[in-house]
C-alpha cells in the first residue's frame, strides 16, 4: 500500500487516463528539496477541495444521486463516478434515457450493483473517498480489526474480509489501479493466513477472475490439512474439483503402495460418511439413526457432530447430542473440538448446548487457539461494542463472547430456586413454583430478550416464549395485571412438570452466565413476589403507582446487574490472559 500512498496524485490521473479522459502527465522526476512542485501542489488542493464535497462540509448538499449501502444512503455526485469509474459512466448514461424526467435524485442499491460478493458501507466509503481524492485512506480499524487483545490484525479474518470487499468494490466497479493494490494485498494474506481464512479469497478471486491469485490459493489450500468437506461446502464446484486434483496427484505414489483392497474400502467408508451427511443436511436424524447399524459406521467416525455444528440447524444438533452417540470433545482432522467449530460458526444457541452437555472451554486449538479466542479474532470492534438498546436484540457476536468467556471463568454458583425437587406433594406449593418461575423467565425475557431466548432455546422450552411474551405484552408498560394461577393443571399433570422443568433449566441457564442479574431477580422475587399478589390489576391507585415504581426500580437494577457481569469479565483479565501469548495461527503447508 506504501507504494501507491506516495503516488497517490499519480493514481488519480492514471485512473482518469485509463477511463478514456484527458489528463495531464506528471513529471517521474523527484522533487527538489526544499519545495514541491507546482504540478503537485495543484493536485494537492484539487483533492482536498473534492474531499470536501464528499464530506458536505461546505454546508451544502451538492450530491446528486444516493447509493444505499447497509441500510445507510451515501449521497454521490455522478459526474466524479462517471469520470473515475467506467462501470458508472455506462450505468448513468444508460439510466439518463430510462429515469423518469420529474426524479432529479435517482438511488441506487450496493446489493443491486453488485453482482456478487458484498460491500459494506465502510468500506464503500474508503472506496468512494478515492475516487473523490486520489487518497486511500486507511481501514476504519472499528471494521478490519478484531477484538483479540494479542492478535497483531494482520491476517485476521475483519482485515481479510475488509480487503475482500474493498476488491469487489475495485472489480466491479472497474478502478484497475485498486485492483492491483489490493491483489498485491490479498497474495500476502493468502500465505499467513489460516487455511480456513483464504477461503474468503478464492470466491473474490474466482468472480473477479484474478487467475495468479485464484492459483495460489489453490495450491495453499490442496497442500493444507482442511477436510475435503470444507472445500466443497465453501468454494465453487470448479475451484474444489482442481484442489481434489492436486491433492489426488500428489498422493497418488501412496495410493500405489497401498493394495487395491485397502483404497477400496477407503472410498467405500467415505461414501457411508457422505450418506450420514447428506442425512444430516436434510434434517433427518431418524436416517442417521438408521444409516448407524447399516453402515457400520459411527457417529464420531463420521465426525457427525462436527458436520452438524457446521453447517446444520441448531435443532439438528441439539438432536443429535440427544442420541448421546457423539464425543463433544472429539478432535477433526485439524485438531478441533466441536466447541472450536461452533466458535467458528458464532451461533450461540449451538455452543451454549455444547456446553450444557460438557465440551470444554478449555481446549486450545493445535496452534494454542481456545474458543474465545477464534470467537474474538472473528468479531470487529463495531459488532462487539454496539450499544444495544434495552429490550432489543443484542448482537449474537457479543453474545457468544460472553458466553465463552462467562464458561471460563465460571465458579459453582448456589442454584436457591432451582434447587427445589420437580416433584412437590402440595398442589399449592407446585402452582407458586409454577407462577415464580414463569414470572422470573417472563421479566428475563422483557428486560434483555436475547440472553434470556438463548437460555430458553437450551432449555427446549419452546412454550416458555408464549408465557414470557404474553406477560411482556402485560408488563412492558407498567400495567400489571393478573397470572392466572387457578387455571393451572394439578401436580399429576405431566404437561406442567415438563413446562416446570424447562423453565427450571431456563433459569438455571441463567443463573450459570448471569450470575449477579440472577441475584437481583432472586431479591426482587423473594421481597416482592412472594406471592402472585404483585402481578395482580389489585388494589387502589397509590398502590399500584407503587407497583410500577418498583418494577422501574427493578429495571434499573438489572441494568447496573447486567454491566456488572461484563465487568467482572475484564476485571478477571481473562481477555489478555487468554490471547496474551499472540501464537500465529499459522498452518503448515
Amino acid at each position: 500500500m506504501e507504494d501507491l500512498l506516495e503516488q497517490s496524485y499519480m493514481s488519480f490521473t492514471s485512473s482518469l487516463a485509463s477511463n478514456g479522459s484527458t489528463c495531464y502527465n506528471l513529471p517521474t522526476h523527484s522533487v527538489p528539496e526544499g519545495g514541491s512542485s507546482p504540478e503537485i501542489i495543484s493536485l494537492a488542493k484539487l483533492s482536498a477541495s473534492l474531499e470536501q464535497l464528499m464530506v458536505s462540509s461546505l454546508g451544502i448538499d451538492y450530491s446528486d444521486a444516493d447509493i444505499a449501502v447497509d441500510d445507510v444512503s451515501v449521497g454521490v455526485h455522478r459526474c466524479i463516478l462517471a469520470t473515475r469509474s467506467n462501470f458508472f459512466h455506462e450505468k448513468f448514461k444508460e439510466d439518463m434515457n430510462s429515469l423518469d424526467k420529474k426524479e432529479s435524485r435517482p438511488k441506487y442499491y450496493m446489493s443491486k450493483l453488485l453482482p456478487y460478493g458484498s460491500v459494506g458501507y465502510e468500506s464503500f466509503l474508503v472506496f468512494l473517498s478515492y475516487l473523490y481524492t486520489g487518497n486511500l485512506k486507511p481501514c476504519p480499524p472499528e471494521v478490519s480489526t478484531c477484538v483479540d487483545g494479542g492478535c497483531d490484525h494482520h491476517t485476521c479474518r475483519p482485515a481479510i474480509n475488509f480487503s475482500v470487499e474493498l476488491m469487489y468494490a475495485s472489480a466491479i466497479f472497474q478502478v484497475p489501479e485498486l485492483v492491483s493494490l489490493y491483489q498485491r494485498r490479498l497474495f500476502n494474506f493468502v500465505e499467513k493466513a489460516l487455511v480456513e481464512d483464504v477461503l474468503p479469497i478464492i470466491l473474490v478471486a474466482f468472480h473477479c477472475q484474478l487467475i495468479q491469485l485464484l492459483n495460489q490459493c489453490i495450491h495453499r489450500v490442496a497442500n493444507s490439512d482442511l477436510d475435503s468437506i470444507s472445500i466443497e461446502k465453501e468454494v465453487p464446484s470448479e475451484v474444489a474439483k482442481d484442489i481434489m486434483s492436486i491433492r489426488l496427484t500428489s498422493q497418488c505414489h501412496i495410493w500405489e503402495e497401498n493394495n487395491s483392497a485397502m483404497v477400496t474400502d477407503d472410498l467405500l467408508c467415505e461414501k457411508r460418511i457422505r450418506k450420514i451427511h447428506k442425512a444430516l443436511d436434510s434434517d433427518d436424524v431418524e436416517l442417521v439413526k438408521r444409516l448407524l447399524p447399516e453402515s457400520d459406521i459411527t457417529l464420531d467416525a463420521a465426525h457427525a457432530l462436527h458436520y452438524a455444528v457446521a453447517y446444520c440447524d441448531p435443532k439438528v444438533v441439539s438432536e443429535v447430542l440427544n442420541l448421546g452417540l457423539a464425543n463433544v470433545n472429539l478432535r477433526n482432522a485439524q485438531g478441533y473440538t466441536v466447541l472450536h467449530v461452533a466458535a467458528l460458526r458464532r451461533e450461540p444457541s449451538i455452543i451454549v448446548k455444547l456446553l450444557e452437555e460438557g465440551a470444554s472451554a478449555l481446549e486450545a486449538t493445535p496452534d494454542g487457539q481456545n474458543s474465545v479466542i477464534i470467537c474474538r479474532k472473528l468479531t470487529r470492534p463495531k459488532d462487539y461494542h454496539a450499544i444495544t438498546e434495552q429490550g432489543h436484540k443484542s448482537n449474537k457476536y457479543r453474545l457468544c463472547i460472553d458466553v465463552l468467556e462467562r464458561e471460563m471463568c465460571r465458579i459453582p454458583m448456589a442454584t436457591n430456586a432451582s434447587s427445589s425437587s420437580p416433584v412437590m406433594d402440595d398442589d399449592r406449593h407446585m402452582k407458586l413454583l409454577y407462577i415464580d418461575l414463569k414470572n422470573r423467565v417472563a421479566l428475563a425475557h422483557l428486560l434483555f430478550p436475547s440472553e434470556a431466548k438463548l437460555a430458553m432455546e437450551i432449555a427446549n422450552a419452546e412454550a416458555t416464549f408464549q408465557y414470557a411474551g404474553l406477560l411482556q405484552s402485560k408488563v412492558s408498560n407498567g400495567d400489571l395485571k393478573d397470572v392466572d394461577a387457578d387455571k393451572i393443571p394439578t401436580v399429576k399433570n405431566e404437561r406442567i412438570l415438563a413446562k416446570i422443568a424447562a423453565l427450571k433449566k431456563t433459569v438455571e441457564t441463567g443463573r450459570r452466565y448471569f450470575s449477579n442479574c440472577s441475584e437481583v431477580l432472586d431479591k426482587f422475587m423473594l421481597d416482592d413476589l412472594h406471592d402472585e399478589s404483585f402481578f395482580l390489576n389489585k388494589g387502589s391507585a397509590e398502590e399500584q403507582e407503587i407497583k410500577k415504581q418498583r418494577y422501574m426500580e427493578l429495571k434499573e437494577d438489572l441494568q447496573k446487574a447486567f454491566s456488572k457481569d461484563k465487568a467482572e469479565l475484564s476485571r478477571a483479565g481473562l481477555s489478555s490472559t487468554t490471547s496474551s501469548s499472540k501464537v500465529k495461527r499459522q498452518r503448515k503447508s
